[in-house]
């Protein structure tokens, strides 16, 4: 079933954390994130997120494991 959002354009926002999400291209980004990659339909912006988010971990928690030494 499409709907009407499936229609919209989208950009792709990521925030400090490194988690990414949609966001209609007409609105304005939220605080805290950025736009990168293609403003593009639903379909070519979740395959650039595919492609390009290939650890869904928070950076925080990306950072603290790099830390940990194990033994």
């Amino acid at each position: 079933m499409s709907t009407e959002q499936d229609n919209w354009d989208y950009q792709i926002l990521v925030n400090e954390e490194g988690q990414y999400s949609l966001w209609p291209e007409f609105k304005d980004e939220p605080n805290g994130w950025t736009a990168v990659g293609p403003i593009a339909d639903k379909m070519t912006c979740l395959e650039w997120i595919a492609t390009n988010w290939t650890d869904s971990r928070p950076v925080s928690l990306q950072q603290k494991m790099a830390a940990v030494t194990v033994i």
